[in-house]
C-alpha cells in the first residue's frame, strides 16, 4: 500500500508563550502543498525495516515513519512487521514539515492496510506523541494551528488569482536550536484576523517570529526575499523556523526563474487545497 505525503508552508507564525511541558505555544496558518514525497509499506515475516531514496539522511531509529510503527505496535501486539519504502523530495529542515507529514500518513496506512479501525480523533492524539506539526496532516486542510500544535481548526482563505513559489536555499535549520533565541510575546493582532483581510495587506502585518534570528544568521535568504518582492510577488516570507522561503504572485505575472536558478525552486499554479 502507498501514499504520497505532502507538506504545508506557514502562513504568519507567532511564538506566544512557554509552556510547563517544555513546549511552546503559537499561532499559525498552515497551507497543504502539492509537493510530495512517497511512502509504501509492504508486510514482511521478520522485523520493520526502513529503506530511503531520494535527499533525506535521517537514521532509521529517528525517523518518524519507523516511530509511528513503533507506537501503534505498543497498542496493536498484532500488527505485523512491515519493510518501509520512503522516497523524498521535500527537501529537510526546510520548515515545510516533511517529517512530520511522512510520520501522520504512516499512521494514516498503517491503520487503512491492518483495519485498525482508528477514527480521525485516534489518529490526532497518536500524531501529537511524533511531533508537534503531525496532528495538521491527519485533517491536512488549510488551517489555523494553536497550542503546540493540537488545536488544528480548518479555515479558508481566498487565494484566487495568485500562484505559489518555493525555495529552499540548502540550508537545514534545527528546530530545536532556533527555538532557544526566541523570546515569546502576544501580537496586537493575531494570525487569524489578518489572513483574512485582503492578501496585499499582509507584507506589513503577518510575520514570522523566527525570520529574523534566521536571516541575522543566513544573510542571503533576506536577499532571496528581497528578490521576490522585486521581481513581482505581492506577499513572501520564510515558512516555520526556515530555511524555506515562499511567495505569492498574481497568476498574471511570469516568476523568475533565472534568479533562483542556483536553488531548489518550485512555481504552485494551483495553491487552494491538496
Amino acid at each position: 500500500m502507498i501514499n504520497f505525503p505532502d507538506c504545508k508552508i506557514n502562513l504568519g507564525l507567532n511564538i506566544t508563550g512557554k509552556r510547563t511541558d517544555g513546549y511552546h505555544d503559537l499561532e499559525s496558518f498552515f497551507l497543504p502543498v502539492p509537493l510530495f514525497d512517497a511512502l509504501e509499506i509492504i508486510e514482511v515475516p521478520n522485523k520493520t525495516t526502513l529503506e530511503i531514496s531520494g535527499n533525506d539522511l535521517t537514521p532509521d531509529e529517528n525517523n518518524l515513519v519507523v516511530k509511528a510503527w513503533h507506537l501503534l505496535k505498543k497498542d496493536f501486539p498484532h500488527l505485523p512487521p512491515v519493510r518501509i519504502l520512503l522516497h523524498k523530495a521535500i527537501p529537510m529542515g526546510a520548515g515545510l514539515g516533511g517529517g512530520s507529514s511522512n510520520g501522520s500518513h504512516m499512521l494514516l496506512l498503517l491503520n487503512n492496510k491492518f483495519s485498525l479501525q482508528l477514527n480521525t480523533q485516534d489518529l490526532f492524539e497518536y500524531a501529537l506523541q511524533l511531533g508537534s506539526d503531525c496532528p495538521f496532516f491527519i485533517i491536512n486542510k488549510p488551517a489555523i494551528v494553536s497550542g503546540r500544535g493540537e488545536y488544528v481548526t480548518p479555515m479558508n482563505i481566498h487565494l484566487e488569482g495568485y500562484q505559489l513559489a518555493i525555495i529552499y536555499p540548502g540550508v537545514s535549520i534545527s528546530t530545536k536550536n532556533i527555538f532557544s533565541y526566541i523570546t515569546p510575546s502576544i501580537p496586537n493582532k493575531t494570525i487569524r484576523e489578518i489572513i483574512q483581510q485582503p492578501i496585499t495587506t499582509w507584507k506589513h502585518e503577518l510575520k514570522n517570529d523566527f525570520e529574523e534570528i534566521v536571516f541575522l544568521k543566513n544573510p542571503e535568504f533576506r536577499v532571496i526575499k528581497n528578490l521576490f518582492y522585486e521581481s513581482g510577488a505581492t506577499y513572501a516570507s520564510m515558512t516555520g523556523t526556515g530555511s524555506a522561503l515562499y511567495a505569492f504572485y498574481p497568476k498574471d505575472i511570469n516568476v523568475p526563474s533565472d534568479e533562483f536558478k542556483n536553488y531548489f525552486f518550485r512555481v504552485f499554479p494551483s495553491i487552494q487545497m491538496v
